[in-house]
């Protein structure tokens, strides 16, 4: 004899099983509404037409392909980056605001200023999108020819400090030039500017000795002309169109010194995990486009591989750790 449910029994399973199925259908339309209800933002914590807003808008293009819903390039200016920074974190954790960030606005900032109000755990990053070439450039004049001979040189007896130009107080650039003096216990002069271009600018005019800047296409033209002088990148691996500058990790004196500015895309640490997902897959699409990587590997970036968000996870971690390494060493607080 078949055993069968009482009826009443039977009418309340099938409602549990009605419900539950409610539920989870419910929670897949919310996981499926998000991009569809609106554009989204993509902040860039920097004025239009710097480098940081032309890369934005090349993967905006592509990331909105993916999502097949507008991106909007929103120009956040100022602090530093911070107020781009912060303009996410105040937006809702839906995933529709998000920042094309780097270590500066999201790690630097906060760690040496006290007006930034966050840390850098208040943002996840969905996916690292590429590292920048970092170069070492000297005056023409300067009689070194690479990074190792221009070690030897600052460190030579008796040798006043050489000055040095930079984006700004407490850059990046700012930051890796006193700590390469502390590692290799040679002295430096900093000349803060306003940006790269007056900084490269003093630099041929042989105001300061040299210079930590980002890498540009027009500085191997410098040097082609007795401009300047590059010396290394201080990274490890290069984009195939800067096969020929020299790498920090062929260095005799401190090829561990390997630094670049890696950059994402952001959202705020407790938007949903589906939400972010969608992100992530979607950024990745755009890494996975042969012309963006071209135009990109031209200017100096390595563009990565998609990663999955734990891999992205972990990638932020270790760069948190490596710039606090760095700020630690140098006895640097918040100001």
């Amino acid at each position: 004899m078949r055993w069968t449910l009482p009826p009443l029994l039977a009418r309340a399973a099938a409602l549990g099983v009605l419900c539950i199925s409610a539920f989870s259908a419910a929670s897949l339309a919310q996981a499926a509404d998000y991009p569809a209800k609106k554009p989204l933002s993509l902040i860039v914590p920097y004025p239009a037409g710097g480098a940081s807003d032309a890369s934005a808008r090349q993967f905006g293009v592509h990331i909105a392909h993916a999502l097949k819903q507008q991106v909007v390039v929103e120009n956040v200016g100022g602090g530093a980056g911070m107020l781009g920074a912060r303009r996410v974190l105040t937006s809702a954790p839906d995933g529709y605001t998000f920042l094309h960030g780097s270590a500066n606005e999201i790690i630097l900032s906060p760690f040496l200023n006290a007006a930034a109000h966050y840390k850098p755990e208040d943002f996840r990053l969905t996916q690292p999108i590429s590292e920048a070439t970092i170069v070492l450039l000297a005056r023409a004049d300067l009689p070194v020819d690479d990074v190792d001979a221009f070690i030897a040189y600052a460190k030579r007896p008796g040798a006043k400090p050489l000055t040095f130009g930079s984006v700004g107080v407490g850059s990046l650039y700012h930051i890796m030039t006193e700590y390469l003096g502390r590692r290799v216990g040679a002295e430096f002069l900093h000349v803060p500017y306003r940006g790269a271009a007056p900084a490269l600018q003093d630099l041929i005019g042989r105001q300061v000795d040299f210079a930590v800047l980002p890498y540009q296409q027009a500085m191997e033209g410098m040097a082609a002309q007795g401009q300047l002088k590059i010396l290394t990148s201080f990274s490890d691996t290069l984009p195939a169109p800067l096969a020929t500058l020299p790498l920090i990790s062929r260095s005799k004196t401190i090829p561990d010194f390997v630094y670049t500015i890696a950059g994402g895309y952001y959202v705020r640490q407790d938007t949903p995990a589906p939400e972010v997902d969608t992100l992530r897959r979607a950024v990745g699409y755009a890494l996975e486009q042969p012309e963006l990587r071209t135009r990109m590997e031209a200017e100096g970036r390595l563009l990565l591989q998609p990663m999955s968000q734990q891999d992205a996870d972990a990638y932020a971690v270790a760069q948190v750790a490596k710039y606090q390494e760095m700020i630690q060493a140098l006895g640097l607080k918040p100001m």
